[in-house]
């Protein structure tokens, strides 16, 4: 790595280091290899310890670097590109347990905030299916998938029993089966058409759990409306890894992005 000292700046000592640090990783270092320890940096580049820290923090939350205990500080592997398109994601209750697991399920009326997002009254039930997202091996996405009650007036009655945070009584076995169950009455529908999202987030405690991350950790959001008999069917908030995912939506690469005070992040 390059011995350079770092010259004065208007921007904070360790992004203008996180700069430096990535340019010689880039060009020094391959996917998977071990770069110099905290010492070593701090002594070559002329900065404290606490500023250094700072800067190889700020790449690991980028997912350019990766920490491994009793080895050291790895070069990340690129991101991976995950597929949101409508021809990859499809209605929620076709097959889409081969790309997303259902973990659990839970009811509640809703609230405000997610009863203005479905177009429903507010304390109408909603159901709300958990699911993580996996490619090659690693959790990538989580997701919640709300449903109103009403989208499915034809259909028999669905009784969870679930908790509130979509944990089953049985340690998750009763809420899988239940969030399968949902799928399949809305896969009695037929979609009508669909609208997607993305933003730029963080991971709250209860997705963070999930994706196997600290809280606070930079997500990418895509929020999907799908319609079916001409009203809101269901609701889904996907919560990307932002350090691993690469999103790719489609040949077109079209995608709409909204405030953050639009996307209803859980169920209320």
């Amino acid at each position: 790595m390059g011995t350079a000292q770092l010259a004065a700046v208007p921007e904070p000592k360790y992004w203008y280091l996180r700069t430096v640090l990535l340019r010689a990783i880039t060009s020094e270092f391959g996917t998977g290899e071990v770069i110099p320890n905290e010492r070593e940096l701090a002594a070559r580049f002329g900065v404290a310890r606490a500023t250094l820290r700072q800067a190889l923090d700020q790449l690991e939350l980028e997912g350019r670097l990766v920490r491994r205990r009793g080895i050291g500080t790895l070069v990340a592997a690129p991101r991976v590109g995950v597929p949101v398109s409508r021809r990859d994601e499809g209605w929620p209750g076709g097959n889409r347990e081969q790309v997303w697991q259902t973990v659990g399920c839970a009811v509640a009326p809703a609230g405000e905030q997610l009863a203005g997002a479905l177009g429903v009254p507010v304390g109408e039930t909603v159901h709300t299916v958990r699911r993580i997202r996996t490619v090659q091996g690693q959790i990538v996405a989580t997701e919640a998938l709300h449903v109103p009650e009403s989208a499915l007036p034809a259909l028999p009655e669905i009784r969870l029993s679930g908790t509130a945070d979509g944990t089953a009584a049985d340690g998750g076995t009763e809420g899988e089966e239940q969030g399968r169950a949902v799928l399949r009455r809305l896969e009695r529908l037929a979609v009508d058409g669909e609208s997607r999202a993305v933003e730029l987030g963080v991971a709250e405690a209860d997705e963070a759990v999930l994706l196997q991350r600290p809280p606070g950790t930079p997500v990418l959001v895509v929020t999907t409306q799908y319609a079916a008999a001409g009203r809101l069917a269901a609701l889904a908030v996907s919560t990307y890894r932002a350090d691993t995912c690469r999103l790719t939506f489609g040949e077109t690469g079209l995608v709409e992005v909204t405030p953050v005070q639009a996307t209803v992040r859980s169920a209320s």
